[in-house]
């Protein structure tokens, strides 16, 4: 029941942005029947412009994120899954920051790939990892810094190592805390990994908890059985359909986080966020508080950075740098489509304190290699 309330609620919340859109895209908001007397041309125009360029920045990034997940369904098993995740948290939390160098998958399509992995049984704490540190790590990423700062060509280098260490922190802490028996997917988000995960079980102790008790060792025999006799044409087909499956299930979210962004860049100035921001800490709060609001891919959030160089200390743009790839509002949307709030939350608070706490250290760092 709870399910079906959850998709009735969302397909109202689509239908409803998909009505707001008609009339922002046509231009038709006078003819509303409750009118819009505060809102003008330009502004609905800037809302059009600005939903529209998040939104086709991001889905080729969800798109890849969406047939990588489907590859990974149809074709990779949990054994050789298994084989792939080192035994050692430190290992596997290192392993999963520079995997973002090997598959380089923007924030937006990170959510598809580490929730089909968590399904095929990886732990909790190692995908969190992947999500936190990929849009960071990866060579597109640094080239783009790197050319967006070409008077301070080490703020690459500066961002890709501060987002591996808070990266690496996020994750060590998950595996601390919760990370040993966490399965942090929504209940409506698809199948749970019992029935599939029993050899990355015997691989990984610290995943066997997830596992009931039972019969579980013939439903995995079984499954694995009926995989290894599927035809390529009818993986094929299970890769079609998962990936249509996943394409529009992301996509309303993507749309909606999309929207709503482009709505608070419309309506919310620069220079209010400006005023905010005093002092050190007060201008870290305020760049990673930007970060999250403007939603910008991480391919192109260093040239927004580059505007504010001279403005905020070296710091406070590295905050802004590391956090919008990790956490930022279209993606917090996308995350609680797949996770539990609750741990969605939790990631939230881990984040924000790691990059705040490194981005802090590294900003005393700098003035006293100036000094």
């Amino acid at each position: 029941m709870t399910n079906e309330a959850n998709k009735w609620t969302l397909t109202l919340s689509a239908a409803l942005m998909l009505t707001l859109l008609y009339f922002v895209a046509s231009g038709r908001q006078g003819s509303w029947p409750f009118g819009s007397p505060v809102i003008g041309a330009d502004q609905w125009h800037s809302v059009k412009t600005v939903f529209v360029s998040l939104f086709l920045e991001a889905l080729p990034f969800m798109l890849l994120g969406v047939l990588v997940s489907s590859v990974l369904q149809s074709f990779v098993s949990e054994a050789a899954l298994a084989r792939l995740i080192p035994r050692n948290p430190l290992l596997g939390v290192l392993c999963a920051c520079l995997l973002g160098i090997v598959l380089p998958v923007c924030e937006c399509g990170m959510i598809p790939v580490v929730r089909r992995l968590l399904r095929k049984g990886m732990p909790a704490y190692i995908g969190t990892t992947y999500i936190l540190a990929a849009p960071i790590v990866n060579p597109v990423t640094v080239l783009a810094t790197f050319s967006a700062f070409r008077a301070a060509p080490e703020m690459a280098l500066y961002r890709t190592a501060l987002g591996f260490a808070a990266a690496a922190a996020v994750g060590l802490l998950l595996y601390r805390f919760s990370g040993k028996t966490a399965y942090p997917l929504r209940a409506d988000t698809g199948s749970h990994p019992h029935a599939g995960s029993h050899h990355l079980a015997d691989s990984h102790p610290h995943v066997r908890s997830h596992l009931h008790p039972g019969s579980h060792h013939q439903a995995a025999s079984a499954h694995a059985h009926r995989a290894s006799r599927r035809a390529p044409s009818s993986r094929f087909l299970s890769f079609c359909s998962h990936a249509a499956d996943e394409f529009f299930e992301m996509g309303k979210f993507l749309m909606l986080g999309a929207f709503l962004t482009a709505l608070i860049q419309t309506f919310v100035s620069r220079e209010e966020l400006l005023a905010l921001g005093g002092g050190v800490f007060g201008s870290h709060l305020l760049m990673m508080g930007y970060a999250y609001v403007i939603s910008l891919c991480s391919t192109s959030d260093a040239f927004v950075a580059a505007s504010f160089n001279g403005v905020f200390p070296a710091s406070a743009l590295l905050a802004f740098l590391v956090y919008g790839p990790m956490v930022d509002f279209k993606n917090t949307l996308m995350l609680l489509s797949a996770f539990k709030a609750r741990f969605v939350l939790n990631l939230l608070l881990l984040a924000t304190a790691a990059v705040l706490a490194l981005s802090l250290l590294a900003g005393w760092w700098l003035r006293n290699a100036a000094s």
